[in-house]
């Protein structure tokens, strides 16, 4: 049964769908806003809103934390505990936004902007 499973597999294996998850993640980061389909971003939304609830924190071992879950890329690391999270310091959720901006004219896949609010 899938009751309360969230994400999709988006026909994926497991290996392949963590290495999708971590660079979307990545990008996410490093360029504050991105553009996906919107199965990926509604299935990578809530792993990157974790992301930023652990680096509200900011003691060491939310950084190694967050150190682990982006693939030991110090620069993200430290991007995302020391520039973005501070910026949601007073807030309790919801760290990113969906835009739709409608389908991809090659395969009508809906395409969405996903960034941080």
């Amino acid at each position: 049964m899938r009751h309360r499973k969230l994400k999709g597999k988006l026909s994926r294996s497991t290996a392949h769908r963590k290495a999708l998850m971590r660079n979307l993640c990545k990008e996410l980061i490093e360029h504050e806003r991105i553009k996906t389909s919107e199965a990926k971003a509604k299935a990578f939304k809530p792993e990157i809103e974790k992301l930023v609830t652990l680096a509200r924190r900011g003691d060491l071992h939310a950084r190694r934390q967050v150190l682990s879950a982006l693939g030991q890329d110090k620069f993200l690391t430290h991007k995302l505990v020391d520039e973005i999270a501070p910026r949601f310091a007073e807030r309790p959720g919801g760290y990113t936004r969906i835009q739709k901006l409608g389908p991809r004219k090659s395969d009508s896949t809906e395409m969405v902007y996903i960034e941080f609010v």
